[in-house]
């Protein structure tokens, strides 16, 4: 049975710990609270982990069976909660970070609790927002020995996400020469143009017909308005669905060079998230539809979408992984961000009557 005025109860209590992924001491808060709920809900904290200076939470086995996965950093910075502030209106929860994906992290531990087994492991990491650059190890440690990787993502307007795109990052550094934009310009070297003639051209790298994106986002450039820029950067980011995309992308883009005469251009970054390819998450999903059958839940539907997460990193080492078991839900990183209260109690089961299924199942494994 799903106590429902429980999870409510957690949900708000992990919310309201803000935990923006850039604040070391914000996110240690956040494990710490998450670990007094798992130790509330299963009769059991978890481990610790630090990495880098940023601490992960793992509970359960060592060597899974069955691996829950989910973030607890979000994109909030610290006083988000006064402007919106944890709220249950009708069917609807409110608050920063509550769909992406602190609900869902409070999902699963119920849904643990229904389905308690010393097989399951649940880890919770604090970077994701950010690259999951200390936690990749630990993610691809936990997968290892799994049959199954359930990730606690929302589920956006109740879709399971059976594939997810790939990503990449880089920076692109123009570095030219300053000079006074008035009295010698002609003697500057202008990064500022020549950053400019990177972003026009750099979108023709994509292959949209491949559902290959590539798109420039922040821009800097120069110092003061007098000045001739010395240097200008370029964020780019890059999606793809397959890895020999996001591999050819990777070569176009460290050849990137500028006409502007006696510019020098540096590239960093690379490919962060390989692709969550479909194949990684069918027998998944067709375990998703019995569970929906024999529980007689509302049906499912399933999504492909363009955003990353960490199950693209348990995918791409052959665990099989499937997304969205999270809260049900919609707007994540905004301010209008909500969850489905209704959905809750469905989910929970849903969640846990997968676990209950694969870890009895042979299918999975063998495919």
């Amino acid at each position: 049975m799903v106590d429902l005025k429980a999870v409510l109860q957690d949900m708000q209590t992990l919310i309201e710990v803000e935990s923006p992924s850039e604040d070391l001491k914000a996110c240690l808060d956040v494990v710490i609270t998450a670990n007094q709920i798992l130790e509330n809900r299963l009769g059991s904290k978890g481990k610790l982990i630090e990495v880098a200076g940023r601490t992960h939470l793992w509970w359960g086995s060592d060597t899974p069976q069955v691996l829950l996965l989910g973030h607890l950093d979000t994109v909030w910075p610290l006083g988000s909660i006064s402007e919106i502030p944890f709220n249950v209106a009708s069917d609807k929860l409110t608050g920063p970070g509550c769909v992406d994906m602190k609900c869902g992290v409070v999902q699963g531990i119920h849904a643990i609790k229904l389905a308690l087994d010393p097989r399951i492991a649940l880890l919770l990491t604090t970077d994701e927002e950010i690259g999951s650059k200390t936690s990749r190890a630990l993610i691809e440690k936990a997968a290892a020995s799994a049959k199954g990787c359930l990730v606690l993502e929302c589920a956006q307007y109740g879709a399971l996400k059976i594939a997810r795109k790939g990503t990449s990052d880089y920076k692109i550094i123009a570095h030219g020469l300053a000079s006074h934009a008035g009295l010698e310009p002609e003697k500057g070297i202008n990064a500022g143009v020549a950053i400019s003639e990177i972003v026009l051209n750099i979108q023709k790298i994509a292959n949209l017909d491949l559902g290959t994106t590539v798109t420039p986002t922040v821009i800097h450039a120069g110092t003061t308005t007098n000045t001739v820029p010395a240097k200008a950067e370029l964020s780019i980011d890059v999606r793809s669905w397959s890895i020999a995309e996001q591999q050819r992308v990777d070569l176009e883009v460290r050849k990137i060079t500028s006409t502007v005469p006696g510019i020098k251009i540096e590239v960093t970054g690379g490919i962060n998230r390989p692709p969550m390819e479909k194949s990684m998450s069918e027998s998944l999903y067709q375990l998703a539809t019995e569970v929906v059958k024999d529980l007689e839940l509302e049906s499912i539907g399933a999504a492909e979408v363009g955003g990353a997460s960490d199950g693209n990193f348990t995918a791409a080492l052959g665990t099989k992984t499937i997304d969205g078991l999270g809260a049900v839900g919609a707007g994540s990183h905004a301010k209008t961000e909500w969850v489905s209260v209704t959905d809750i109690e469905p989910r929970v089961k849903l969640l846990a009557g997968m676990i209950s299924k694969l870890l009895t199942s042979d299918r999975v494994k063998e495919e």
